[in-house]
Formats: structure tokens, sequence, C-alpha cells
């Protein structure tokens, strides 16, 4: 019986033995040949960001330190300060930026900086001295593209001869800088990029594969290889093989090289013309195969003795690292991205588990990304309403003021110059759109000002304004917009002396109204009800300065409760509250 079960229990296990050592020889080629595929693709990946990176840097130093510097600023054009005036004071800030840049990318590139306005050059480099002898006007690739329309360009493996040595091979991206205020061309700004960059990248190869990778131009001569005596050499005369040529072989094939079989990958770049080769000896897969072979007559051994005493170890073994990583899965599901519980497990269970948590921590990051996008959204879709309001009765302002200083001589001259003069100031501060209900009252006095002038002092105005609200934040040019609005569509066609009045009162612990109203002649219910429609509509009227802008500004910064609300009579005036938070901190995105 005993004898019976081993036999039962040997038999599968032969039969998997036999099976599993054949089956894992072809598995193992095809899994290095996958692994050479992706790290090949990987690699073409890596060098192509980071030259899109010296590309990104070459333009961001050419025209500003970032993408939210301010035009007015010129200290934030240090590269454009140099070319204009080379001056000590322009060539330190230039020369500290682009250090900045070159340590930030771990010192892999060197920049030069040809100046075409009769100005010095500047030369920034890592590791290496510069030769400041040499100029690259008499090189073909810097007349060509002098002489082309492109902005940038690469220029593949080339001797950097403004450095001193032999074996300086760089990857070379060249920009033309033009003056941002005229247009003219001011300079070329060269980023070469030490070759030795790409060694860097593909820390993931061993020796003997970094020797065999090999990257080639469009036409098959060698432009990157860990042996630099190989540059600008045929492909075919660096690793002769039998075959067709390489533009017929497939992506993945095993070809024969003096004598040997190798495993030969290509795959091309995305963004240059180049092509990468990867070759791998076969022989190397029997060297994996014999060490595997040993290991499964190991694990046969090790199976038929344990087979008893250790099911219900493995069967725990397996199904742990299961448990740990569904109960993180549901953590996940909760939205419980951080601090998950590590699953520890060496099989494949482990590599899945490591991957839950870089899909989780991406996750995350897209979900912040989102909000932050969003923020973003929310700030740019404000400030686009609120650069929409814009002051534009000051031209009848004007018009008054010309009015009164041919007519006669007054010091209602100087009152209406010095409030509008207050206006322009207070419209133009960019310093914070929040203000506080104090600033509001004092710029709609002025307003007022040139209004009673306008009108013949045919408007009154009444302010009845409790102390303890005008330190609560309000968004500016709230209250102008609205007191403008009963002026122009409710008092000016009133034969008798029309009246405003302000008022602002805390309608509880969390919030502040102000109530404006006026006797003018008020809104029938259906201009009333269209009003409100407009109201309604989050994204605003286009153009608009009026109630509906006001109301959409103040829901999208402090929240759907606050805004602006109304209620109107033909005949008997209109009254508009405005919603406010009482104190600071509570703005919203």
């Amino acid at each position: 019986m005993m004898v019976f079960f081993l036999l039962l229990i040997l038999v599968p296990i032969l039969t998997m033995f036999i099976n599993s050592y054949l089956s894992s020889q072809q598995l193992l080629e095809r899994k290095y040949t996958d692994l050479l595929m992706d790290v090949s693709r990987q690699s073409n990946i890596r060098i192509e960001e980071f030259l899109d990176d010296t590309r990104q840097i070459s333009l961001i130093s050419s025209y500003g330190i970032n993408s939210y510097a301010s035009a007015i600023s010129q200290e934030n054009y240090p590269i454009q300060n140099y070319l204009r005036d080379d001056s000590k004071s322009n060539e330190e800030q230039a020369t500290q930026l682009l250090m900045n840049y070159i340590t930030m990318k771990d010192r892999a590139f060197s920049v030069y900086v040809y100046n075409l306005n009769h100005g010095k050059d500047l030369y920034i480099s890592s590791n290496k001295p510069i030769d400041y002898t040499y100029y690259p006007a008499n090189e073909a690739w810097f007349r060509q593209f002098l002489e082309s329309d492109d902005v940038t360009i690469d220029v593949p493996t080339i001797l950097d001869k403004q450095t001193k040595g032999d074996k300086n091979w760089a990857i070379l991206n060249a920009r033309k800088i033009y003056d941002i205020d005229n247009g003219s061309l001011l300079g070329i700004m060269v980023v070469s990029i030490d070759l030795g960059f790409i060694n860097k990248l593909n820390e993931r190869l061993g020796t003997s594969s970094k020797s065999a990778f090999t990257i080639v131009d469009a036409n098959d001569n060698v432009i990157f290889n860990n042996d630099y005596s190989l540059m600008d050499k045929p492909f075919r005369e660096v690793f002769p093989f039998a075959g067709g040529s390489p533009e017929t072989l497939s992506d993945r094939q095993v070809v024969t090289s003096k004598g040997k079989d190798y495993i030969l990958i290509r795959s091309k770049f995305e963004q240059h013309a180049w092509t990468t080769y990867l070759y791998m000896p076969v022989d190397e897969l029997a060297v994996e195969g014999d060490i595997l072979k040993r290991n499964l007559m190991l694990i046969v051994v090790i199976l038929v003795i344990f087979a008893f005493a250790s099911s219900l170890y493995f069967s725990n073994l397996i199904t742990r690292p299961i448990k740990r990583l569904m109960n993180n899965m549901t953590l996940v599901e909760q939205g419980k991205f951080d601090n998950l519980p590590a699953v520890k497990s060496n099989d494949e269970i482990g590599l899945l588990a490591i991957r839950f948590e870089h899909m989780s921590s991406e996750l995350k990051d897209m979900v912040e990304r989102i909000y932050q996008e969003q923020e973003e959204k929310a700030e740019a879709e404000i400030r686009a309403l609120q650069a929409q309001i814009n002051p534009h009765f000051l031209y009848n302002t004007l018009n008054s003021v010309k009015w009164i200083a041919s007519m006669q001589r007054s010091d209602k001259i100087v009152e209406m110059t010095e409030a509008l003069i207050s206006l322009l100031r207070y419209s133009a501060k960019t310093e914070n759109r929040l203000v506080t209900v104090r600033d509001e009252i004092e710029n709609i006095q002025h307003y007022l000002t040139i209004q009673k002038v306008r009108y013949f002092n045919k408007i009154a105005v009444h302010f009845d304004i409790e102390e303890e609200t005008l330190d609560s934040p309000i968004l500016k040019l709230t209250i102008q917009p609205i007191v403008e609005n009963c002026i122009f569509h409710g008092i000016a066609d009133l034969d008798e002396k029309g009246l405003v009045t302000i008022s602002t009162a805390r309608h509880n612990e969390q919030e502040v109204r102000i109530t404006i109203s006026d006797n003018g002649k008020g809104m029938d219910v259906e201009t009333a009800e269209r009003l409100r429609k407009r109201m309604a509509d989050s994204g605003g009227s286009s153009g608009s300065i009026g109630v509906s802008n006001v109301h959409n500004r103040l829901q999208r910064v402090f929240g759907l409760k606050y805004g602006l609300q109304f209620r109107s009579e033909l005949g008997a005036g209109t009254t508009f509250i405005i919603t406010i938070p009482a104190h600071k901190g509570r703005e919203k995105p």
C-alpha cells in the first residue's frame, strides 16, 4: 500500500519534472527574449525622456525661470539679459541658473551659449575643462541650423570639441534664442549631453549586456556603444551575422555570428530615427537550464521526502499572502491608500503585491493630481470672471470732468479727479483678490462722488454700516457693479431725486449680509425672472460686468450657500442682498 501510494506521488512528480524541464527551456528562452525586449524598450524610453528633459531645460532657461514667470520682471530672463548685455552681474545670474539645471540632472551635460549679439559667449561645463579657442561656426551642423527655420535640433553622437579631450562623445541639443521683446535672434544654446548618461540609465544591464547594447542611426551606423572605438562604424561590422540586412530583421530572433547563436533584439525609438540592438549568446541559457535542472531534481527529492509533513505548511504559506493582498485590495477600495500592510512573499504573489502597491501609489497620485487640476481650473475660472469686471463708466466720468473744466472753475474737478485716481488705484491692485468690506465701502464712496457730479446731485446715498462687519472678507469689486446697476437701471431715468441705501449687518455667527436698495423704477416679473436664470447659470455671461457675474464669483470663491439675491417690484425699486462669510479663512476652491 505504501509503495503504491509512493508510486502515485512519484509518477506525477517525475512526469512534471520531465515536462517542466523541457517546457522551462522554451520558457527560459522566451523569458529572456521578452526581458531583453523590455529592457531595450525601457532604455529607449528613458533615453528619449532624458533628451526631452534637456530640451525642456533649454527652452525654460532660454525664455524664463518657469512657466509662471512674470513678463514684467527682467530678473526672470537671465539668459535673455546676458545675450543683450554681457555684464558681470548678468553673467553671474545666467551661470547660476544653468548650474542649477546641470546639478539637477546629476551633471550629465554641459551648456554653451553662443552670443550672436556681439557679446561674449558663455560656457558652463560640469566636470570637463573648456577649450576657449574653439567656435562651432565652421561645423556643418551649426551652419545648417543657422540657415534653417528650425528652432531646435538634436545632433546625434559627435565629439564635443568645446571641451578638452579626445573621447568627449556627446549628443547635442541646439536651440535658437529669440528676443522675447522684438523676436530677433540673440544666440544659440547648445546642450552637450555626455554619452555616459546612457550607461547610468541602463543600470539594470550587466557588464556583458552593456557591451552588447548598441544604438544605430538611420544609416545603421553606430552612435552609441560602451566601446567608443566602435563609433560611426556600420552595425554589421560591429556584430557580423549571417542572414538578411538589419531592415529585414524581425524585432526578436536567433542569428548566428562567428559560429555562435545569439538572441538579437531590435527596438526602434519613437521620436528619433534611431534603433537599439541588444544581443545575448544562447549558450548563456544553457547555463541557466543546468541550474534549472538541478533545482527541479532537488525539488523532486524534497517533495517526496516532505510530501506529507509539509503539505499543510505550504498551503498556509501560499494562502497567507493572498489573504493579505485581498485585504489590501479591500482597503484601497475604501480609499485608504497609505500604510498598507506589507505582503512578504518571494513568488508570483509577491510580484503581484509589489505591482498592486505601485498601482495603489499611482492611483493615489492620480486622485491628488485630479484634485489639484480641479483647484487650478476653478482658480483660472475665477480669475477669468474677475477679469471681466471692467469699469466702463470711466469714459463717462472723464467726459464729466472735461465738461466741468470747460464750463467753470470748480473744486469739483479736484474732487472728481481724486475719486477717479482712487478708483483706478483700487481696480489696478492685483496683490489679493480678497479685500475687506471696509475697502469696498471706501471704493464705493469714491465711485458715488463721481456719479453725484455726473447726475447733478440727483442721487442721495445713505450708509448704515455695522462696525463689526468692516473686517469681513469680500471679493474686490463686488458692491460697485450692484450700485452701478441701481443707478443706471433704476434711478437715472427718474424725474425726482433718487436714493441708494447701503447697509451691512451680521446675519448670524457665520454670515454677513450687505443690502443695497434703491427707490428706482424696479423690474417687472419677466425681467426679474430672466435675471434669476442668468444668475443660475454657473458659466456666467460672457463679457458681463453685472449681477450674474458678481453672483458667480462669490459662489466660486466662498461656496454655494453664499452669493447674491434680489427682490424687485415695478415702480417700487430694487433691493440686492449680498451674503458673504463673517470671518477670514473660509475661501473655497
